[in-house]
């Protein structure tokens, strides 16, 4: 073999023959892939994700809420209470506050006695009083409980720091130092009460489950069982004065009465929706029912009339207030009424 042909089947050798280096490289792309995947692994294990900003508070009114009381501030602001054991402030130019609140838990209802003094009531038997204008709030501590349910359905208050919350379990109770400590007006009976209307003789009208109602005095001596006037739940009673008064309920329940509340007579509103709260409207001279699917009825003894707030919002509406001209609505929603139009809060 000439030279020449040694030195190019040499080369032939050499270029048929992977070298080391490209060896190397191949079990280096083999074992690449599966590094990567073990570096991953590390990470999610052992190394914690560092923060990047700030944290993101969330919006005092969000979609999620539900809201159920509603009082009035002696300034003009409306204080609304409802899920995640939430208090909104509510100014007259719209602006919202959330106050803080010791308790996740839903508040039902809300009162406001003056400047300083406010109580809130709500699911498991919680009350929280506030003695300063709602900067902070305490749990009121041995409040009388049920071993088998101890939902709070309202609470209603009276000058002098009287107040009486009523709820499931017979709940009746009642405070006389704006909020702080509390006893049973009547022991626990299998019946919930969903309301009470404190009159100026000092009586007390309650109305609660299978049309019950209950009329009684502040020491919880004296209690007159009525005839129930309707077999369906009573949602919400007031009075405008020691006589006259209105309650509400499901089904579509008005009665009236014109004796306290010894005897009542049913107003027929041509509806079944549920009806849940009723007040008394002093600068029209009527009477305002809220209830389901955006119902609203208004009337006295001329009569009464029927409608919805927005045929596009069938929102529920547990609790109603009188603000200047308006009536303010807390449930599925937060809104105004001037009477025409439906103004919806905003989150």
């Amino acid at each position: 073999m000439s030279n020449l042909s040694k030195i190019e089947h040499l080369a032939s050798l050499q270029l048929s023959r992977p070298s080391a280096t490209a060896r190397v490289g191949k079990a280096v792309l083999a074992v690449l892939p599966w590094a990567i995947i073990a570096g991953l692994l590390c990470a999610g294990l052992f190394i914690r994700p560092q923060p990047i900003g700030g944290t993101v508070t969330p919006a005092a009114l969000e979609r999620r809420d539900h809201f159920y009381g509603l009082a009035l501030t002696p300034g003009g602001d409306v204080w609304v209470s409802g899920s995640y054991g939430k208090i909104l402030s509510i100014a007259s130019d719209g602006a919202i506050e959330k106050l803080t609140t010791p308790t996740e838990l839903t508040l039902q209802d809300i009162a406001i006695w003056d400047v300083n003094h406010a109580v809130a009531v709500g699911n498991d038997g919680v009350i929280l009083y506030s003695q300063n204008a709602g900067e902070s709030w305490t749990v009121a501590a041995g409040v009388p409980r049920s071993e088998v349910a101890n939902k709070l359905n309202r609470v209603r208050i009276a000058p002098g720091g009287l107040a009486i919350a009523t709820g499931e379990m017979g709940a009746l109770l009642i405070s006389r130092d704006y909020g702080q400590n509390w006893q049973r007006l009547r022991e626990e009976e299998d019946v919930a009460w969903n309301d009470v209307a404190i009159l100026e003789d000092g009586r007390l009208v309650v109305v609660g489950e299978f049309g019950q109602v209950l009329i009684g005095d502040l020491e919880g001596q004296l209690w007159t069982d009525v005839e129930p006037p309707v077999p369906d739940s009573l949602m919400s009673v007031q009075f405008r004065d020691a006589q006259n008064g209105v309650a509400v309920g499901l089904e579509g329940a008005v009665l009236v009465t014109q004796d306290g509340g010894y005897s009542w007579e049913g107003v027929d509103l041509g509806m079944t929706d549920h009806l849940f709260d009723v007040l008394w409207v002093e600068q029209q001279g009527c009477w305002f029912v809220s209830g389901a699917l955006g119902r609203w009825a208004s009337g006295g003894e001329k009569g009464w009339k029927t409608g919805v707030l927005d045929e596009r919002s069938r929102a529920w509406h547990t609790s109603a207030l009188v603000v200047e001209s308006d009536i303010w609505l807390a449930g599925a929603d937060i809104g105004r009424w001037d009477g025409g139009r439906w103004f919806e809060l905003q989150p």
